[in-house]
């Protein structure tokens, strides 16, 4: 399976015909269990909530969608239609209808979630360790914390399982 999730690595698989959206995504995905101790995920997408994604691909051209079949992580305060935000924080938990701007941009761009990240509960502490599952663990050495509010979304790129990840600056980490 391509271990280069890199953009230009992702475009040329997918040029040659090497690889399809699908086949990455389902190899994320495993890849994402095999790492599930490092706390990263508070929801990994299924196969069938990708889907979607996926079956739009075939409407949108490569050349004129700059992100066409690139995978992306979410930190849980950011939201995407259809799949539940927490901002780490189970109460609060709600189903957006719709993606927020910057994610229905990267979506229509033809870039395919990957899943919420964890985070520093309401994305306000400096360290990561205050989630509903956990700290997030460091990509290099897992008996340390990743730090950070967006602890998931780094270490979810730091280990392969998406091209580019988003996170915030809330406060300040």
């Amino acid at each position: 399976m391509l271990t280069d999730l890199g953009f230009t690595a992702l475009q040329q698989a997918y040029a040659s015909a090497a690889i399809t959206p699908a086949q990455v995504m389902a190899d994320i995905r495993i890849r994402a269990a095999q790492k599930a101790d490092y706390n990263i995920w508070l929801h990994l997408l299924t196969e069938a909530e990708q889907a979607p994604y996926i079956e739009a691909l075939a409407q949108k051209k490569p050349e004129e969608h700059p992100l066409w079949g690139i995978p992306f992580a979410i930190k849980d305060n950011i939201d995407l239609a259809n799949i539940p935000t927490t901002a780490g924080c189970e109460a609060f938990a709600y189903t957006p209808n719709q993606s927020a701007q910057v994610v229905q941009q990267l979506i229509d761009a033809g870039a395919i979630p990957v899943g919420k990240t964890a985070l520093d509960q309401f994305a306000t502490g400096l360290n990561g360790t205050r989630s509903t599952i956990g700290p997030c663990h460091n990509s290099f050495n897992p008996e340390y914390i990743s730090g950070g509010s967006s602890s998931g979304s780094a270490v979810a790129l730091a280990l392969g399982l998406c091209s580019f990840s988003l996170g915030t600056d809330t406060a300040g980490s």
